[in-house]
């Protein structure tokens, strides 16, 4: 438990219950809850998406669980490599390697030890009705640990601007993982889905970048808010978030107009708000670019529960009128 004194430091307890509480408490933020929520977001519905028409409870737990773990181990082994940037930056300066809460060797083998998880849960339980097994979803989620980690994390990150275009990559991969889980195989609908992600990420990521633009800066980071100017920064991401609706679209034809609606209006919807702040940028208005960031989030909310529904529920596609 994390007390505070007169003084207003924290004081996490040394021994004892409350010691024990503080511990578990910083391996759960090791693994970054919140990031994860992505991973809920696109696996389910694509896994529905796949299974169209049915809808197989255990799978999906099992997927998701597997999906978690190594979410988990991938967040978990980043904050290894980014526990000196993670104490430069206000926002991050109270995850648990930044205040060295606990030892790095342990987190090591903590995410280790999760990824292992990871790879035996999805492989042992995605076995289709007949006993059949596959490695291919604990394969990609191995490959998205070690793309997040060593790929973006150790090398983009700090490297270049474009860190978030590329490392992105990383959060699109719920998708064929999902996909993988109920086929055992790989079509061009979760890779439709996972460009979705790819182009979304960088709007939905610089602004938050601009909201901690001096965060960045002090950790020498450089995200594109932080060596662009603002104009240049909005209309990038204004140019992502059209490629981003303009991508969902494509999923158009095998779903019914559930997701045909839903698709059209939420990336209508999205489009304006990022529109709206590059006007505002060009204007010199005071800008609020938090909001995005939240709108972006609510989008991809959405657009993937629209393809969910639709899914579920499993309505004549829009093909079946034009074939």
């Amino acid at each position: 438990m994390r007390t505070r004194e007169k003084s207003g430091v924290d004081v996490t307890p040394t021994t004892g219950p409350g010691r024990i509480r503080a511990t578990i408490l910083a391996y759960i933020a090791l693994t970054k809850p919140r990031v994860i929520e992505l991973l809920l977001v696109s696996t389910i519905p694509v896994m529905l998406q796949a299974q169209r028409g049915h809808v197989d409870i255990r799978l999906i737990l099992v997927t998701v669980v597997g999906g978690w773990l190594g979410a988990a181990s991938a967040n978990s082994l980043n904050m290894v490599v980014d526990a000196d940037i993670d104490q430069k930056m206000k926002r991050t300066q109270k995850r648990p390697l930044a205040r060295k809460a606990v030892p790095i060797r342990n987190v090591l083998i903590f995410g280790i030890v999760l990824a292992l998880a990871s790879f035996a849960v999805l492989y042992f339980g995605t076995a289709d009705s007949d006993g059949n097994r596959s490695f291919l979803p604990s394969i990609l989620v191995w490959i998205t640990i070690a793309f997040y980690v060593f790929v973006y994390t150790m090398i983009l990150k700090r490297r270049t601007w474009q860190n978030v275009i590329w490392g992105g990559a990383a959060g699109c991969m719920p998708a064929l993982v999902g996909w993988a889980a109920v086929t055992h195989s790989l079509s061009w609908q979760p890779f439709v889905l996972f460009l979705v992600v790819f182009f979304w990420t960088p709007p939905h990521t610089w602004a938050l970048a601009m909201r901690y633009r001096e965060d960045y800066r002090a950790a020498g980071v450089p995200m594109l808010p932080v060596i662009a100017s603002d104009e240049k920064v909005t209309f990038q991401m204004l140019v992502y978030t059209v490629l981003t609706v303009i991508t969902s679209l494509f999923l158009i034809p095998p779903s019914s107009w559930i997701y045909l609606a839903v698709a059209v209006a939420s990336g209508a919807w999205f489009t304006w708000w990022v529109a709206k702040l590059y006007v505002q940028t060009r204007a010199g208005v005071e800008l609020k670019p938090l909001k995005i960031f939240l709108v972006s989030n609510e989008y991809l909310a959405l657009l993937f529960c629209g393809l969910a529904v639709d899914a579920v529920i499993d309505l004549p596609t829009i093909s079946s009128y034009v074939s």
